[in-house]
């Protein structure tokens, strides 16, 4: 029988616990995981995992070591410390972090993980639950081509695609790029919602215009739904867009490249959060415009 690739799974949150419940399908996989909220871990034992009570605990003997949670601050503490995953990590264990996070996050982890002898890629990704649940993930990567190539049949198992980007820190700040991108289309959705649902025009005629024209990229089509229903369980939490905008005009920053849109977006975003939607989906940031 062949020896299954062991892997440990930190972070089983609206992203992490659909890639972690495709990786429990495969048989060539054996999985270790980690959550803060042990509530949320019950159902992996169930099906199959080992549920660990530590990074560290969850890391010891694992080949891959993937780590997915809200931002700079839950991927520290994950990682690092005396019951972090590279306190358990074995030697020469590829380190895989997918959480959206800044550039110098990713380059003071990536040297830490250098320091343990171990291999390190940031591999973030495009699509939200529903991806995450289908495997249908799509993973922007940086990083060395060789430890990609050793990881592929791990993120192929999640995914319906993988782009190598370049080096350490590729993937991180495409991504942040991307969500910016996806927060401007949501804010500016929401704005004309309002106008719409202001202006006495027929709704779903104007709706069906949008986004059937120019407009209508993916995200526009998928999260109107949302706002028109309304449905507002997340999918995409508010609150996490919030902080990759800011990321975001941080890194850009840092490149001379001022994010006037990315900006503006933010400040819809921190509105909806005031109003008491920062755990709601990103459609919710309608609902304070709604509410005049």
């Amino acid at each position: 029988m062949a020896v299954k690739t062991s892997i440990a799974f930190l972070g089983l949150g609206i992203m992490g616990g659909g890639m972690a419940r495709q990786l429990l399908k495969k048989e060539i996989f054996s999985l270790s995981v980690f959550n803060r909220n042990a509530e949320k871990s019950k159902s992996f034992a169930a099906e199959g995992a080992h549920v660990a009570n530590s990074p560290r605990e969850a890391a010891n003997g694992a080949m891959i070591i993937i780590n997915m949670v809200a931002d700079d601050n839950a991927s520290r503490a994950m990682w690092l410390g005396e019951n972090g995953a590279l306190a358990g990590a074995i030697r020469g264990a590829i380190c895989i972090e997918c959480s959206t996070v800044t550039v110098s996050w990713i380059h003071e982890l990536a040297a830490a993980v250098a320091q343990k002898k171990c291999e390190f890629l940031d591999a973030p990704v495009t699509g939200s639950k529903v991806q995450a649940a289908a495997g249908e993930l799509s993973f922007i990567v940086g990083g060395d081509a060789t430890t990609l190539d050793k990881s592929r049949p791990v993120l192929a198992a999640m995914s319906k695609a993988i782009v190598h980007l370049g080096p350490t820190g590729s993937g991180a700040l495409l991504k942040l790029i991307n969500n910016f991108v996806c927060g401007v289309q949501v804010a500016s959705l929401a704005e004309a919602m309002a106008m719409i649902e202001r202006s006495g025009l027929d709704r779903a005629r104007a709706l069906e215009v949008l986004t059937n024209g120019a407009p209508g990229s993916p995200l526009v089509k998928a999260v109107s739904m949302r706002m028109t229903t309304p449905d507002f369980t997340p999918n995409f939490l508010l609150r996490l867009m919030a902080k990759d905008l800011g990321y975001a005009i941080l890194e850009g920053g840092k490149l001379s490249a001022e994010l006037t849109t990315a900006a503006a977006a933010l400040k819809a975003f921190q509105r909806a959060i005031a109003a008491g939607h920062g755990e709601q989906d990103i459609a919710a940031v309608v609902a304070p415009l709604r509410a005049g």
